[in-house]
């Protein structure tokens, strides 16, 4: 199983997680004795076991061909990646030199790991197989049968509630995400005519970082407010692109026409009766504020 790549035509057979192995155990035992924070992959190995089976991603892969990684393992490691925010070829030389994901997954100190195009390919497989949410489904029904989330009252732990919550937050980070790409490309084609119009020092300390969402505000109200900022820095990057003034070539980057869908997706831009414009999001009522276009027109990424 170790250092193949997935294939066109892949196969799995099920099989259990081997335990840590005793050597890796001792030295992480070693490492974090009398300490506080032990890394995030050691407690979830330690506390939820073999979280995600290969039975359960089984229907995306064939019973012939060339056998490849462990689907259950691949979907840990894309779950430990995006909690460090990680690329693909930082996770798949987590995998070679971490000792604590060699600990979660039970690999051999020696083990080569993966060429990283084996995540892009496993997540291309879910999301062809419709598997996006059971990661998630696994992870809930875990959590509630060791009381650490409980059903009931006000509190939602069914999947579809918390997708949906996480689809908002992307949302709030494309925003974010298509200005700063803008900015970058505007900045790299002509940063002469990006130093006469814009504030660069303000512009810079607010997208100086990739948007995030683990960087984000917790407070609803802070996500709006953060939001509404995105849009109208987004149009602002957009008048003064098309400006008169400003080269019309600037119109053709890819990412200011990619903003420019961005933002008509995503917000309204109404003129009030005293003049000021009103910039707003839109939600999912089509009667108010005319919706959010169907997911398979709607850009998700910059």
């Amino acid at each position: 199983m170790s250092g193949r790549r997935m294939e066109i035509v892949v196969s799995v057979q099920p099989q259990p997680w081997p335990e840590p192995v005793p050597e890796i155990a001792a030295a992480i035992r070693a490492m974090y004795r009398g300490r506080r924070e032990v890394p995030l992959a050691v407690q979830v190995r330690d506390q939820l076991g073999e979280l995600f089976a290969d039975a359960e991603f089984a229907t995306a892969f064939g019973a012939r061909g060339k056998p490849g990684w462990s689907p259950g393992m691949l979907a840990m490691i894309t779950v430990l990646q995006k909690a460090e925010d990680l690329t693909d070829r930082q996770a798949a030389d987590a995998v070679r030199t971490n000792l604590a994901w060699k600990y979660a997954l039970g690999l051999e100190l020696t083990d080569p790991g993966f060429d990283h195009t084996v995540l892009s390919e496993f997540r291309a497989r879910v999301v062809q197989h419709r598997l996006e949410e059971k990661a998630l489904d696994l992870l809930l029904a875990v959590l509630r049968d060791k009381g650490l989330v409980t059903a009931g009252g006000k509190q939602r732990t069914d999947s579809t509630h918390v997708i949906a919550a996480v689809r908002d937050l992307n949302r709030l980070e494309l925003a974010g995400e298509a200005v700063r790409a803008c900015l970058e490309a505007l900045s790299a084609a002509a940063p002469h005519w990006v130093a006469e119009v814009l504030d660069v020092p303000g512009w810079s300390r607010r997208y100086q970082q990739r948007i995030d969402t683990w960087r984000l505000p917790t407070s609803q109200t802070k996500k709006d407010e953060l939001a509404l900022s995105y849009g109208k820095d987004g149009f602002t990057l957009l008048a003064a692109v098309y400006a008169p003034a400003s080269p019309t070539w600037l119109r053709e980057l890819p990412a200011v026409e990619i903003l420019r869908v961005v933002l008509v997706q995503n917000y309204t831009r109404t003129v009030a009766r005293n003049g000021r414009e009103v910039i707003k999001r839109r939600g999912n009522d089509i009667d108010k504020d005319g919706g959010l276009p169907p997911g398979c027109r709607r850009l998700t990424s910059p």
